[in-house]
């Protein structure tokens, strides 16, 4: 039995019928527009997706299956745990875009993997396994995080050419300016990532992939050398750019792929005057109908939305009332004919709904990729 098959029926005995209170909806159809998107608007281009992070929260298998019916060049995950997740489950190449042990290298998968490699020393222990690996070179472009500076290239690629069985198949950097409307950085960074692909390529390497824009950074990058675009955000459907950039609405059709629903598990009836959760930071004016959802800080909902946060049962509002706790959260009921058991609606995927991830965020100055992030591992995805 191979693991492929071993992993499809672990898959099957792991899934049953229980019913959990809080539930993640994946809608396929949006992230596959979502693709769409930027392949339209880069046609001529290798798409990379990246699922880092649980798929922003969104779950990395959930998402990895769901991209099989997509035409993409490579996933992109952050470390080589994630990779493990998926590698029977994706149909695509993986590129490990995060720090490995050298000590660690043995133990690699190296006909799916590939690997974004920062320093001599891992270069040094792939090359020592005589074993075939693809490499992305990452150029510190003005980043200052990752990535080599023009004053390191010569050594890393003279060990790089020491060692036939190691194979470059990918220059990359990372644009950390993309989402501003001043491209002036943006334009720099691409002028600095330009001449030295220059000086890789005029050592005789011939990669196939050279990607340096994300999300943002796809409809700014006006690169001559790069053919490959990593789309992270965007591929969830949130637009990273503000409405003051340009290029805003060239973004403007991604659909926001996720949807948060839990189960209303109690109800109260408050006399005037009786306080609500934690340090009683809401007391009640008039006679109040308030309802338990059994999630709170640790499956998502920010502790920040304490008393101003907002959900949403069909067309009704429902206003945070009291602090969030850690697995519970009160809500006001007002005069809604509701019974317990019903779903309450805690992230929308309606874009202009006020518990939608870009309203959240604007309103309550909170960002966008770390409300998504946060989504407990423990919640249930399902596809829609």
């Amino acid at each position: 039995m191979n693991n492929r098959l071993i992993s499809s029926t672990l898959d099957k005995i792991h899934k049953n019928s229980y019913q959990t209170l809080n539930i993640i909806e994946i809608k396929a159809s949006a992230l596959l527009n979502n693709v769409q998107v930027f392949q339209s608007l880069k046609p001529n281009n290798y798409l990379m997706a990246v699922l880092k992070s649980n798929a922003y929260g969104h779950g990395l298998i959930t998402v990895a299956e769901i991209l099989n019916q997509a035409q993409i060049e490579f996933i992109a995950v952050d470390g080589y745990f994630e990779a493990n997740k998926i590698i029977y489950k994706t149909k695509h190449k993986i590129l490990v875009m995060g720090y490995i042990l050298p000590t660690n290298v043995d133990l690699l998968d190296n006909k799916k993997c590939s690997y974004v490699v920062q320093d001599v020393a891992n270069l040094v222990a792939m090359g020592k396994t005589n074993k075939k690996f693809n490499i992305h070179l990452e150029i510190n472009s003005g980043m200052n995080r990752l990535g080599l500076v023009s004053s390191e290239l010569k050594t890393y690629l003279k060990t790089l050419k020491s060692y036939p069985n190691l194979n470059l198949e990918g220059i990359m950097s990372h644009l950390a300016d993309a989402d501003n409307p001043n491209n002036a950085y943006t334009n720099q960074q691409i002028a600095t990532f330009e001449k030295m692909v220059e000086l890789i390529t005029e050592q005789g390497f011939k990669p196939k992939y050279i990607h340096l824009a994300q999300s943002a950074g796809s409809v700014k990058n006006h690169s001559r050398l790069t053919n490959t675009i990593r789309i992270g955000i965007g591929l969830y459907g949130i637009n990273p750019l503000s409405k003051k950039d340009n290029n805003y609405k060239t973004l403007a059709n991604l659909q926001p792929v996720l949807e948060l629903k839990s189960t209303l598990i109690k109800i109260l009836k408050l006399n005037r005057g009786e306080k609500i959760s934690y340090n009683g930071i809401y007391q009640t004016s008039q006679p109040t109908k308030i309802g338990v959802l059994p999630l709170g800080y640790y499956e998502w909902v920010p502790r920040e939305l304490s008393n101003i946060g907002k959900f949403t049962y069909k067309n009704h509002i429902l206003p945070i009332r009291g602090r969030v706790c850690m697995n519970h959260t009160m809500v006001d009921l007002d005069k809604l004919k509701i019974k317990v058991g019903e779903q309450i609606t805690i992230i929308s995927n309606n874009k202009n709904a006020p518990n939608s991830i870009e309203s959240v965020a604007k309103e309550f100055n909170l960002f966008s990729y770390s409300l998504l992030t946060r989504l407990a591992e423990s919640i249930r995805r399902v596809i829609v």
